[in-house]
């Protein structure tokens, strides 16, 4: 099963709740959320990491 990570947009007028980012290849470990924008509203300061 590929890696994923779980992405929630926090700004107010994106109406995006939550999405995944799968990755089937070998991401460097330094990759953080701050590397992505929200496939909603482009944002990417309002990206938080989901941790379960």
């Amino acid at each position: 099963m590929p890696a994923t990570m779980e992405v929630r947009c926090t700004d107010s007028d994106c109406e995006l709740d939550m999405f995944e980012l799968h990755y089937t290849y070998d991401m460097p470990d330094d990759v953080t959320v701050e590397e992505f924008t929200c496939p909603y509203c482009g944002t990417t300061a309002g990206l938080e990491e989901i941790e379960l």
